[in-house]
């Protein structure tokens, strides 16, 4: 048997607050205006154990003069592939009040070129940073060798 809802029972639902807390000064933060100095800025703060082991995907977090806000691990996948959710991608983007992110995951076969499964979630999420008016501005894929940019090759 259901049980009724009362009206009292209204005022007891949560309320969601947003917060966002940065440990660093705005005019401390890094800079990153090209696809390289993405790259070495993310290799610089990847696991180094990882990075030819298991493909995780992350995000960096930039803010209008495209300064670093942080970095989101988005997930932790097998050997051959990770699950990136669009939806935890812009709620983090949103949430960290990013105005432009780079997607960015690793191979940990060394090959750098984009699969098909690359390119579709590229879309899809620049499609979505278009609604939010979040700008998507690389995706990139990274070996300890070197990075594919999608930005570079047209393909964004």
């Amino acid at each position: 048997m259901e049980k009724q809802t009362t009206a009292r029972n209204w005022y007891q639902i949560d309320e969601v607050e947003l917060i966002y807390r940065s440990k660093m000064k705005a005019s401390e933060r890094p800079k990153v205006l090209s696809s390289k100095e993405a790259y070495e800025f993310l290799k610089e703060n990847w696991n180094a154990d990882r990075i030819n082991l298991q493909e995780e995907f992350k995000i960096l977090l930039l803010s209008r003069a495209s300064k670093v806000l942080g970095i989101y691990n988005v997930s932790s996948g097998g050997i051959t592939g990770t699950l990136a959710d669009p939806k935890l991608i812009f709620s983090t983007a949103l949430k960290a009040t990013a105005c432009s992110i780079i997607l960015a995951h690793n191979h940990p076969s060394g090959n750098l070129k984009p699969s098909q499964a690359d390119e579709s979630l590229t879309q899809k999420c620049k499609q979505a940073g278009d609604l939010l008016d979040i700008k998507v501005i690389d995706h990139l894929i990274m070996t300890d060798e070197g990075y594919y940019s999608f930005a570079d090759e047209g393909m964004i």
